[in-house]
Parts: C-alpha cells; structure tokens; sequence
C-alpha cells in the first residue's frame, strides 16, 4: 500500500497559472472530447502536462512564455479538465488511446512536424508518442520527466525529503480522506505538507498545495494500471530517434538523477542541463534559466 500511494503521489505534479487564452476550440477524438488552447504563432510545440488526472490548466503561463516565436498547444487529457470521455475505464483510459488523442489534434491543426514536450508523467506520454510517431516528432523536450520505461517506480520515494513532522501531518490527513473526508479542506491541508517535496524554493508551497488539490484518483490509478500492463518501454525505439532532444531536471528534483542519465543514454542527439536552485518545477523555481534553455532549443530547430 506504501509503494502504491508514492506512485500515486507521483503523478500529481504541474504548477497552476491563469493566463489569457488566444484560441481554446474542442476536437472529437476517439469517443472523447479534446479541449486544446493555442497560443502565439510560428512553430508548433505541444506541452503535455504532468499528472495524469490532472488538467492542463497549470501550463498557461509555460505556453505563454513561449508563444513570443511559436505556436504554443497545450489540451486537457482524456477525462480532465475540460475534455470529457465516458465512461471512465480501463477500456477508455489507455497510453494508446492518450497516443491516439495527441495524433487527433496534430491532425486537427494540420502539422506535419511539431515539436513535442512533457513534464513529468507527460514526459512519459511524450516519450510514448515519439516512439509510435517518429517522422511527426521535429524535436522532444523532456522535463523532470518519469523516463521511458518503468524503472522510476523502483526508485521513487516522494516524502524522503519531507521532515517527520511533515511525514506525520501529510499521513494524519491521508487517513483522514481514505476515511472519506473529500472536503476541499482535507484535500487542501493535504496538499501544503506534501508540498515541500516538490519545492526546493518552499516559498511557492502555497501555488503546488491548490494544485494538489485537484486532479482525478481514477485517472491517475487507471493509467498507472495500464503502465504496468503494456510494461512501457520505449527504450529500443527512442535510441534510433536521431533528432534533436533536450532533457532537463531540478538538482533538488523528486525524480531520482538515475532516470535522468538513463534518458540521456537512449537518445543519440540530446542536450540536458541541470537547474541548481530548482526541484520538479524549473519554470516556478529558476525561470529565467528554464524558460531560456527552451527558447535556444526552439529557436536551434
């Protein structure tokens, strides 16, 4: 039960902003409803957020910084946010299927090539799409991402950098919603003393705490499930994808540095850096330094 709740911990990770919208439109998509904003113009580049169960809503501020020079996608994953399926299953929450959607709205808009990034769980789904979609794939951008293949869920542990008083408080309040307390409360408290495990600015605990308080546990448990299943591993098809890639990951981050050295490995033409002063969210924590590695990468293309 210990290992299943950090796997679920992992999941829940973005970092929420409100920013003006240029185009929000909805795209039909194997029987679901896909909610997609755009932003800027120029060369596209898709953000899939982290999660999953979580919506895109807290990748605004991302997608807008970067729309000075390119078309910046961001779009709320199958049965989140704004995008809806029905129902929820096993048979309507799959990898294949979240492949499926990103192909949807690339299509939608009619590119042949767009630059592809996830953060976290969404660089796993990243991973996942350029390995089924190579030649539509003009460049991969992996941010504190889960890797690409199961071996992070061997090595994660999320509250080893919490304090035990910390530990103690984010236990008494899970105990107190698996005995059903949904409140927005609960999930709030909840949410401040994990928190910290993802910060290595602790000033912006506030900012992840609201952010943890949403996201949706059936999502989350069902693709974790269908991980398992399909035992993802993209591995062989990564190492013959020869374009451009870059990786980046917080000197603090919650993913072990194991799994950011074996992404490295894989791909034949990556760049990656490290942010000294950040943990899992690089843009929150070191902007300046982030959302510049972006644009020299994009702009390289």
């Amino acid at each position: 039960m210990w290992y299943r709740s950090q796997v679920v911990l992992f999941f829940y990770l973005s970092f929420t902003a409100i920013v003006g919208a240029q185009t929000s439109t909805t795209i039909e998509a194997n029987n679901s409803t896909i909610y997609i904003t755009t932003y800027g113009q120029g060369d596209p580049v898709l953000i899939i957020n982290g999660g999953p169960g979580m919506s895109s809503e807290g990748f605004a501020s991302l997608a807008s910084a970067l729309s000075e020079k390119n078309t910046a996608i961001i779009y709320d994953q199958r049965g989140t946010g704004r995008s809806q399926v029905v129902p929820i299953s096993s048979e309507t929450i799959t990898m294949e299927l979240m492949v499926a959607d990103i192909e949807a709205i690339r299509k939608h808009f009619k590119y042949d090539q767009w630059v592809v990034m996830g953060h976290s769980f969404g660089g796993m789904l990243a991973a996942y799409y350029t390995s089924k979609h190579p030649d539509r794939v003009s460049g991969l951008i992996l941010s504190s991402s889960g890797g690409v293949d199961m071996s992070l869920f061997s090595d994660l542990n999320i509250t080893a950098r919490l304090s035990p008083q910390k530990r103690d408080s984010l236990q008494y309040w899970n105990r107190k919603i698996a005995a059903g307390d949904n409140s927005y409360t609960a999930q709030l408290k909840r949410g401040t003393f994990l928190a910290p495990a993802y910060l290595h600015d602790t000033s912006h605990v506030p900012v992840i705490a609201e952010r943890l308080t949403q996201g949706n546990s059936q999502i989350n448990s069902l693709v974790y499930q269908d991980l398992r299943a399909i035992d993802f591993d993209c591995k062989a098809q990564l190492s013959e994808f020869e374009k451009p890639v870059l990786i980046l990951q917080g000197a603090y981050d919650i993913i072990p540095r194991s799994i950011f050295n074996s992404m490295i490995n894989v791909f034949p033409n990556s760049t990656s850096y490290i942010l000294k002063q950040s943990s899992h969210y690089g843009w929150l924590e070191e902007p300046t330094a982030y959302v510049g590695y972006l644009r020299s990468f994009l702009s390289s293309l």
